[in-house]
């Protein structure tokens, strides 16, 4: 029977930091304009946080079926039912019970926004909480299982940038505009860059195991490439609120200084491959969180 040693170690907890920066950027987003709701921004983290662990079982428990983590050539941590220290009932009772435990919490949230917004609003925010949970399970469960078609980097992009930040963000405040969309589509790039390394590190097992990510489809030299692409365009994305909301003070702009840190992880991958490319996956989910903070700091004060 797997300890709770164990399930700390499913759940993947260096994972966690990008989620929790969902939920404070939208937070932050939605007290420059003058609202805040504790009640609201605890259920939101409960809810980033569980979306987060319920997207990591799933994954385990899909790349396992698929014996993409049983070829011997995987190059991060072991995984728990790799491991054999999670069996395979306790995992998927671990996935139902985080399956509730984030459609309680969404349902909890749009709740208590639903006699300040329209109806409409309330149906679409539900639909959005459904196709999440769906997104976390279906990225490696299933045969078809859009992971292993290349479409992970986009549903990491959505589902973890601008769905849960705007929507916390909305949640707030019950208006819809412009304001939060590009540091949304910013946080929501540096997840896709998340999953780019976690891509790369692994790009011969996933090629071997028929994995089709997206650095299987470009190659090593072209992912790197790609990750350059996609640091510069985060960063942009935020210089581009500063531009259209933040343009003259310039302690707005500190946060900024943040983005070294993606710039150094970008220099140093270049060299990088497999096992070596590990450690910059905590390292860019620390960044993200940390702009994420720095950037709701500097908008409000």
């Amino acid at each position: 029977m797997a300890t709770i040693k164990h399930w700390i170690s499913a759940f993947r907890l260096r994972t966690l930091f990008l989620a929790v920066a969902t939920v404070i950027l939208g937070n932050g987003l939605a007290l420059h304009e003058g609202k805040f709701n504790i009640v609201v921004f605890l259920i939101a983290l409960l809810l980033a946080i569980s979306m987060q662990i319920l997207a990591n079982l799933a994954n385990d428990l899909g790349d396992y079926f698929k014996g993409t983590d049983t070829t011997g050539k995987r190059q991060g941590p072991t995984r728990s039912l790799q491991g054999g220290v999670v069996s395979v009932s306790e995992m998927k009772n671990a996935i139902a019970i985080f399956v509730i435990i984030c459609s309680i919490s969404g349902i909890i949230l749009i709740g208590s926004a639903y006699q300040y917004i329209n109806r409409s609003y309330a149906i679409i925010l539900l639909g959005l909480g459904a196709l999440c949970i769906l997104a976390a399970l279906l990225y490696t469960i299933g045969e078809k299982a859009y992971g292993y078609k290349g479409w992970g980097d986009f549903f990491a992009f959505v589902f973890f940038g601008p769905v849960p930040v705007i929507g916390t963000y909305f949640l707030i405040t019950h208006i819809v505009d412009f304001r939060p969309v590009m540091p949304a589509i910013g946080l929501g790039i540096i997840s896709t860059m998340i999953l780019n390394i976690n891509n790369m590190r692994d790009i011969d097992n996933d090629r071997s195991s028929g994995k089709i990510t997206v650095a299987v489809r470009l190659g090593l030299s072209k992912s790197k490439m790609y990750h350059t692409f996609l640091t510069f365009a985060s960063f942009l994305c935020f210089l581009t609120y500063n531009y259209m909301y933040e343009l003259t003070s310039w302690y707005r702009y500190i946060y900024l200084l943040f983005f070294i840190l993606l710039f150094k992880i970008l220099i140093q991958i270049q060299n990088k491959e497999g096992s070596d490319l590990d450690p910059y996956l905590k390292l860019t989910s620390i960044s993200g969180f940390l702009i994420a903070v720095s950037f709701s700091i500097c908008i409000n004060f």
